[in-house]
């Protein structure tokens, strides 16, 4: 590292993570082949991580370095920056410069800061469903159990290499090929668990895709499950009942609060398994590689879906051989995210819905085919996303369930995938993360005032939009 631009000081980051593994300075020092006294200096931020510190790390505890970089708390800094627009705190006016040197400097102090925001916001929302209920609305809803899931997923940047060997081995002594895994799955099911797979008309299945019926041995599947769908329901129950110590172990290290998030991360990391199974990680990597991150091939090629190819180029965080980092994002035509994988390159807002000048929105109307886009948010960061809705059945007489999904990376990767070329000539449209937190004064789209300015309505002044006036 030359110049004083490229130096990087990650002092927080270098101490979380031997705390975390239960280190001493000098034990930490000799996996990396630094002195105690040299590595007490880098995590007091009085000398630059080098790039042969960097390397050490990636092989002693199998981290991506990518998160030592500058810039790599994004979704801290989003969090933080919510946190302090809250009425609660927003007459200590805390700026962006301030809230980025805490998550960089005192990176749990600011995880804490935000998981106490995210605490209150669940609070309030549980209290408003609540009151909603008494004069009979819905139930109140549950958001803590999958932000914890999905806090834990991003700290992991959605790799998980323990599940990956074991798929990778298991893929291998059973020989699967795109043409045979079905029969093979099928076998494997009834030879070790005396599981027979079967099909059932709606009559049976209901609403359900799958169902497990343990009292006759059978697993049962919707006829209205998509081909493509199938082999990754059975690597799922596989996973579930083979691998079962291996998952717990993942979701005991996880250490969850509540039963539902442990349950709901253990049946997360099952379809991850699924997934490294069909479409193993060096012949995924490879195959997206010579075909610059062509999803529809990637789907041809491997007989995934359109979601469980995107979210396997999610996962392609492996040190010594890795991808490009992607974002992946699942929403209905309401807005409510039921996925979401930031993978330490794009921020999500909590709550309050994403902007709508982005593309994925545009899914939703032409589901048919994929919308892509460059956008670029209020920091002047740029992205690619490539977005497309999608359809699974529901119950009978209802209709299909349509939610739009959208992968994406950062623009300066962009040309290495098939659809950057074609915006590469083209500026990049403006775009919030969510309107409570977007700056952007004069935007039409806007559905909500900023958190971080009072709104002063001129009469005399109107513009497009519902809060298009001069102060906003």
């Amino acid at each position: 590292m030359n110049s004083q631009s490229e130096k990087i000081f990650a002092g927080a980051r270098l101490r979380r993570l031997r705390r975390e593994r239960g280190l001493t300075q000098a034990d930490a020092a000799g996996l990396l082949g630094v002195s105690a006294s040299y590595l007490n200096l880098l995590e007091r931020n009085q000398r630059p991580v080098t790039a042969r510190v960097l390397l050490a790390l990636a092989q002693a505890f199998d981290v991506d370095v990518r998160s030592f970089a500058e810039g790599s708390d994004r979704q801290l800094v989003t969090d933080l920056e919510a946190a302090a627009a809250d009425p609660a705190l927003a007459g200590l006016e805390l700026d962006r410069t301030e809230l980025t040197e805490l998550a960089e400097t005192q990176p749990r102090a600011a995880e804490a800061l935000t998981r106490l925001h995210q605490a209150y916001r669940s609070a309030a929302d549980s209290t408003a469903d609540l009151a909603a209920q008494l004069e009979g609305g819905e139930s109140p809803g549950r958001l803590n159990d999958t932000e914890a899931v999905r806090n834990a997923i991003d700290q992991r940047h959605n790799h998980f290499p323990e599940l990956e060997a074991a798929a990778e081995r298991f893929g291998g002594d059973l020989k699967l090929t795109l043409d045979n895994r079905m029969v093979v799955l099928e076998e494997r099911l009834k030879a070790e668990h005396g599981i027979i797979v079967r099909t059932f008309e709606d009559a049976v299945m209901g609403s359900a895709r799958q169902r497990m019926d343990f009292h006759t041995r059978r697993l049962m599947l919707s006829d209205r499950l998509a081909p493509r769908a199938r082999p990754m329901q059975l690597a799922t129950t596989i996973a579930l009942l083979e691998f079962a110590g291996l998952l717990d172990a993942q979701v005991d290290e996880a250490g969850f609060d509540t039963k539902a998030e442990a349950a709901l991360y253990r049946m997360g990391l099952a379809r991850y398994f699924a997934g490294a199974l069909l479409a193993p990680y060096e012949a995924f990597l490879a195959a997206a590689e010579k075909q610059r991150y062509d999803i529809e091939a990637l789907q041809r090629r491997f007989g995934l879906s359109f979601e469980a190819t995107c979210h396997r180029l999610t996962t392609l965080h492996r040190p010594d051989r890795s991808g490009i980092p992607f974002f992946m994002v699942r929403i209905d035509p309401a807005g409510n995210v039921s996925k979401r994988f930031g993978s330490g390159v794009l921020p999500f807002a909590r709550s309050g819905g994403s902007c709508p000048k982005w593309t994925l929105f545009d899914a939703f109307r032409a589901p048919e085919r994929l919308h892509t886009q460059r956008f670029a948010l209020p920091d002047n960061s740029e992205y690619l996303s490539i977005a497309r809705a999608v359809s699974r059945p529901a119950g009978e007489h209802e209709p299909p369930v349509l939610q739009a999904i959208a992968v994406g990376c950062e623009w300066s990767r962009a040309k290495e995938t098939v659809y950057g070329e074609a915006l590469d000539h083209m500026p990049p449209t403006p775009v919030g993360i969510t309107c409570r937190l977007c700056e952007r004064a004069a935007c039409a789209h806007r559905a909500f005032p900023s958190m971080q300015r009072e709104m002063s309505t001129n009469p005399w002044r109107q513009a497009a939009g519902p809060y298009a006036s001069d102060e906003l």
